[in-house]
């Protein structure tokens, strides 16, 4: 109708901005900015909601666990934008996200904004013109039941983190934290590292042959073949040994001298090398399924070296600009749109012949109504291949969208197919003797070789894409595509080389980012839009590093875990944490009731005893033994406030001896060896270099927690000096006496005596005087110079005339003759620099503290602020824009690095790179900007008034 007004609220403003282009005139479209309100911290609560059940948790676990919410301040300015854009509207749609937290989110608009206009839900998994559109004209009510299930697991994070978080900061270490995702990765993360400390490598060795049919015309006909069995029994590999090093497997284990026995004597020419067997059957591939947003994270990771947290930051804003579709689901499956949109295009781009005959339909584990229903694919009804994004998509956009389409267009093509071959070759001697007597089996009377190739006939899907694979030691690889000569049986071949190689079994490998995702989806703990914010969280409370693409526990994550699991165990075992999100599914279905759920989970019921009940039953909890690590007999590791170290017995048997552990040893490599070799290594530090001659204390490098330093302290005193003081103190007892004084306190004499020194008195007339005046303050004691040690230099060689010079650092390297100031030479958190006043340059390098005279120094401050090699603060500097004639440059600003002439500035967008920014690039990104012309002023929010009070929201019905 015209006049009329239809207010649209969406989460993000970039998503507001795209859809307000398809919807026109007659609507206005907001953002709220994800959620506009959550559960207050406990502390912020009002005094008289702080007794009782509701002020540990803001939740009332005893009243139904109602929740108590509120607006954080930050949201309050984005309530009051939308309310005034609520005033005229004649029509509510709430077109948040369609998963769980996506209905929450329009469930608190509603709860806050108390709409007086009708209200529409609209949800849609791809921002296009007809997706919009179909939405908008079918909309539905709120789902009341996905909103029970967030809020179920919100309550149960709550109860979870803050009963169990507090036990951690006891007896662990401030600043932990535990959560029912957070903390079963964390231990999947820790088992891993305790499979790789028990791990003992095992050796074993194998033969590799060089073989070529023995006909003229084929010699240059060369393939591999590798040693199988030997007298008919299977000739051990790396997966026939456990992690204890032993053999599971009745099987033949070649040692060094038996391999290089055996290889000898097959090159010998009385060994004849026979084709024994020959088989060929059809090789068949079927493509991956569309992307998941697990499977998306996982094959970023391995193809692009994404992190989880880049890759659904890169995935957001192409389905803001509507690019893909919703970019959190766990369905594999695609509408018949994109069923048809995908077999058009690999039709087109690749031949009619590489698409089966029927559509391929794939189909999720996942039933529950959680999440969107169709895979990641790009948006659309005719998807926009890569290439036609080139000049629309920059960078890691481009990069993750070009996955995308791929893996999506191949999952509708035909499979790959081919021959892979099998060949047995079987090693005798002409004579009928053995080949060998070896220490492994000591009469080898035949050894077999097998060679296997895989010719790929029909290419299908492949060529389109090829999904990658997590490092596994134990899983059987795709075969590569190897040809080998035609064979046949009976045919005798020639012998070109035998090589006898040796082996090592390996550990576990370590989980990456990828196959930590992959681990928790099969064992079904945490969801699809929860797997980013896990492992960023294990990482931020310092529970693993990651070193390249794998991912490290830290000590305390083991001290975490051992807790967890003795006294917390239910919370921490696999399939418990993946019950708890099967029946969070069952909440978001309707099948299962909130309150009586979150009963039985905090207060306990017949199959389960309650958090509440573990926490007051807990016991005594020692927290030395929670922190300890026995390493070998005598050698404990421990975990203290700062950090670990190890603990052995020193000469004092009241005094153990520790020994810092260094910083890049991870946890598999301390072993008792390792542990003992830190131990026996001498003592770096406290090494007395001299006496300062200035002020008689001693020099000393000591190496701390933050790296090595010098240091002064004072010297002990000699029996000369002890006996002067003593005589000293004798001297002024006398004439205290003398004076018929009332003995004071020693603290008075010393007092006493001092002032007497300094002013060429008596102590008797310092007395007198003291108790005329007040008491004096306490001196505070002078600090201890110290000063860190150049990254160049060796605190075991520091001599004494460098560590007086480091000490005597800030250096005046003179007086500016023009403001008069004092300029100055020191080293800082962040490197050498000069210090005029508060402006500040910085060195090239340390030793430039000690060599920079004033005429270079004043050479510094005339250049701009980022130092001599650094003419300007550009991050990337090009050529004068053809517009306004001057230098285009890449800064970093406040609010990231941006393109700027001197006159227009323009952030760069996020998932484009600095690398990726040409010339070209700048100058568009420039013009645009000033096509828009100047930024519109933001309007004035109206005067604040006092709210009118009014009764507490109720929950819904």
């Amino acid at each position: 109708m015209p006049g009329t007004k239809t207010l649209v609220i969406v989460e993000s403003p970039a998503k507001a901005k795209t859809i307000a282009q398809y919807l026109g005139e007659g609507y206005e479209v907001q953002a709220s900015v994800g959620h506009i309100r959550d559960l207050i911290e406990p502390k912020n609560l009002p005094p008289e909601l702080k007794k009782g059940s509701l002020g540990k948790f803001s939740v009332d676990v005893e009243n139904g666990f109602e929740p108590h919410y509120v607006v954080s301040e930050e949201k309050k300015r984005t309530v009051a934008e939308l309310k005034r854009g609520l005033k005229d509207a004649d029509e509510l749609i709430l077109a948040t996200d369609e998963d769980r937290e996506g209905e929450a989110i329009a469930w608190h608009l509603l709860q806050v904004l108390k709409p007086k206009v009708p209200v529409k839900r609209m949800v849609f998994h791809e921002i296009t013109k007809d997706a919009i559109e179909h939405a908008k004209n079918n909309t539905r009510e709120l789902d009341t039941a996905l909103v029970d299930a967030q809020e179920t697991r919100r309550i149960l994070d709550r109860l979870y983190g803050y009963e169990v978080s507090p036990v951690l900061w006891r007896k662990v270490g401030p600043g932990l934290s535990a959560g029912r995702v957070q903390s079963a990765a964390t231990r999947l993360v820790v088992d891993r590292e305790r499979e790789r400390l028990a791990f003992v490598a095992a050796g074993y060795w194998d033969l590799t042959a060089q073989l070529t049919p023995s006909s003229a015309s084929e010699k240059t006909t060369q393939f591999e073949s590798r040693l199988v069995r030997v007298n008919g029994s299977r000739v051990a590999t790396g997966r026939d040994f456990d992690d204890t090093g032993k053999l599971k497997d009745k099987v033949v284990a070649l040692d060094e001298s038996s391999a290089q026995t055996l290889a000898t004597a097959l090159a010998e020419s009385t060994v004849d090398l026979t084709v024994t067997s020959v088989e060929s059957k059809p090789y068949t591939r079927r493509p991956a399924a569309p992307f998941t947003t697990s499977t998306m994270q996982q094959e970023a990771a391995r193809k692009l070296r994404f992190s989880s947290r880049q890759t659904m930051s890169v995935a957001q804003s192409l389905y803001e600009n509507g690019y893909i579709t919703y970019m959190r689901t766990d369905s594999p499956g695609l509408s018949q749109q994109a069923i048809t949109a995908a077999r058009a295009q690999a039709t087109k781009l690749y031949g009619a012949d590489t698409i089966p005959d029927k559509p391929r339909v794939y189909a999720g584990k996942n039933k529950s109504a959680q999440e969107a229903h169709e895979a990641i694919r790009p948006s659309g009804e005719t998807f926009r291949t890569p290439s036609e994004l080139q000049s629309t998509l920059r960078g890691n956009e481009w990069k993750l969208y070009d996955l995308i389409w791929k893996r999506t267009v191949a999952s509708q093509m035909a499979d790959a197919k081919g021959l892979t071959a099998s060949v047995v070759i079987t090693a005798t001697r002409s004579d009928g003797s053995a080949l060998a007597s070896t220490s492994a089996v000591e009469t080898v009377t035949n050894a077999e070789f097998v060679s296997t190739g895989t010719v790929i006939t029909f290419r299908g899907f492949m060529a389109a894409y090829e999904e990658s694979q997590d490092e596994d030691r134990n899983q059987v690889a795709e075969p590569t595509e190897a040809k080998l000569p035609p064979l046949k049986e009976g045919e005798v071949l020639v012998l070109i080389d035998v090589e006898a190689k040796g082996h090592e079994t390996s550990p576990p490998p370590r989980y990456t980012e990828a196959s930590l995702i992959k681990t928790l989806e099969e064992l079904g703990i945490g969801r699809p839009s929860t797997f980013t914010a896990t492992i960023s969280t294990i990482v931020d409370r310092g529970y693993v590093t990651p070193r390249g693409t794998s991912l490290i526990p830290n000590w305390i994550a083991f001290s975490v875990v051992r807790l967890l699991e003795q006294y917390f165990s239910d919370l921490v075992e696999y399939q418990f944490t993946a019950d708890m999100e099967a029946d969070l599914d069952r909440i978001a279905g309707g099948e299962a009731d909130r309150v009586e759920w979150l009963t039985g989970f905090y207060f306990g019921n017949a199959s389960h005893r309650g958090l509440r009940t573990v926490i007051d039953n807990l016991g005594e909890i020692d927290a030395r033994d929670i922190n300890s690590v026995k390493i070998s007999d005598g050698i404990t590791l421990r975990i203290g406030k700062y950090g670990p170290y190890l603990e052995a017995p020193s000469d004092d048997p009241e005094v153990p001896r520790r020994v810092n552990i260094p910083q890049d040893l991870a946890p598999d490599e301390l072993t008792a060896a390792k542990a003992q070799e830190l131990i026996d290594a001498p003592v770096i530090g406290d090494r007395v270099i001299g006496i300062n001659p200035e002020s008689g204390k001693q020099v000393v490098a000591k190496d701390g927690r933050f790296g090595p330093y010098i240091t002064e302290l004072e010297p002990e005193p000699t029996p000369e000096q002890i006996a002067a003081a003593e005589a000293e103190e004798e001297a002024a007892a006398a004439a205290l006496a003398a004076a018929a004084v009332k003995k004071p306190t020693a603290a008075a004499l010393k007092k006493a005596t001092a002032a007497a020194e300094a002013a060429g008195t008596t102590v008797e007339e310092e007395l007198i005087k003291a108790k005329r005046k007040p008491a004096a303050k306490k001196t505070v004691a002078v600090k201890a110079r110290t000063a860190s040690i150049f990254k160049t230099m060796d605190l075991a060689t520091v001599d004494l005339d460098t560590a007086l010079k480091l000490l005597s650092l800030p250096r005046v390297v003179g007086t500016d003759p023009e403001t008069g100031a004092e300029i100055l030479a020191q080293n800082g958190k962040f490197g050498p620099y000069l210090k005029k006043g508060t402006d500040t340059r910085s060195l090239e390098s340390e030793d430039q503290i000690f060599e920079i005279e004033l005429p270079g120094a004043l050479e510094l401050y005339a250049q701009p602020k980022y130092g001599a090699r650094k003419a300007s603060s550009a991050l990337k500097e090009f050529d004068a824009d053809p517009e306004s004639g001057k230098p285009i440059r890449i800064k970093d600003g406040r609010f990231g690095a941006y393109v700027t002439d001197g006159v227009t500035n323009v952030t760069i967008p996020r998932g484009e790179e600095i690398e990726d920014i040409d010339f070209d690039r700048a100058v568009e990104m420039l013009a645009d900007k000033r096509a828009k012309g100047p930024a519109k002023p933001r309007a004035k929010a109206p005067a604040k008034r006092a709210p009118a009070k009014r009764a507490p929201a109720k929950k819904k019905a």
